[in-house]
């Protein structure tokens, strides 16, 4: 049984370290085509898919942060009916 802790927590390093290059991809100066913001949501989906059983709680913070990448950016463009840049 020991090692099946063993092995948990070598996935949830592994899990840790897949997410901080994914992070590191999801700039946007990285995601700038359709196919690299594709690549990035698959990425982003089979990491949560992966993160879901971790009981590690840096993996479920990473997810979340992983998934914050896949909303779209907002910005405002009226203000009180002008334009704003």
């Amino acid at each position: 049984m020991r090692e099946l802790g063993t092995i948990d927590v070598a996935l949830d390093e592994m899990l840790v370290n897949l997410a901080a290059i994914v992070l590191r991809l999801s700039k946007p100066d990285v995601t700038q085509t359709p196919e690299a913001r594709r690549a990035l949501a698959q990425s982003v989906h089979q990491y949560a898919v992966c993160a879901r059983r971790s009981t590690d709680p840096r993996v479920h913070e990473l997810k979340t942060q992983l998934e914050e990448t896949l909303k779209p950016a907002l910005r405002i463009v009226a203000s009180d009916g002008v334009k704003v840049s």
